[in-house]
């Protein structure tokens, strides 16, 4: 029965976005005892709950879709790498970091490895040290105090 299966996966991934069935119920704005019989498996929820669940939890609508028995899932492969090649709106060096991002997800190269850059110890330079003295100012940081009224006072110069 995919009602059971539904309201499993649902249970899951709120528990994995650490969210209480009260919250997750709020923010989906649906009622506390519907929400809970919808994981317990006892309700078929409309494909308009589903969304709201769906985006409360911040995932993609159509796997609830899917999980509910009310899309049936994708079997069809994109090829994603000429999809974005025959995109007239890139230019071709948004194309390539496009395919290199894609790439990158699945483990795959399209560019040869970079050698990788060693840093040159000379480089780093030392952490000043913590002291226990007092730091001095320099003379041009030094807090001026004012004089006493009708003293003067003579400045070095």
């Amino acid at each position: 029965m995919r009602v059971r299966e539904l309201g499993r996966f649902i249970r899951d991934q709120r528990a994995s976005a650490r969210l209480s069935l009260r919250k997750l119920s709020k923010l989906a704005g649906i009622s506390n005892p519907y929400l809970s019989q919808i994981e317990r498996g006892l309700r078929r929820p409309s494909a308009e709950i589903l969304q709201a669940i769906a985006k409360a939890l911040r995932i993609s609508a159509e796997t609830l879709y899917v999980k509910a028995g009310i899309l049936e899932e994708r079997t069809d492969v994109m090829d994603m790498a000429s999809t974005i090649r025959r995109d007239p709106s890139l230019n071709a060096k948004q194309k390539q970091i496009l395919l290199d991002l894609y790439n990158s997800f699945h483990g795959r190269s399209s560019a040869p490895k970079r050698a990788s850059v060693r840093k040159v110890a000379a480089a780093k330079r030392p952490a000043p040290r913590k002291t226990t003295k007092p730091s001095t100012r320099p003379a041009s940081r030094a807090k001026t105090r004012k004089a006493p009224a009708g003293r003067r006072t003579r400045r070095a110069g």
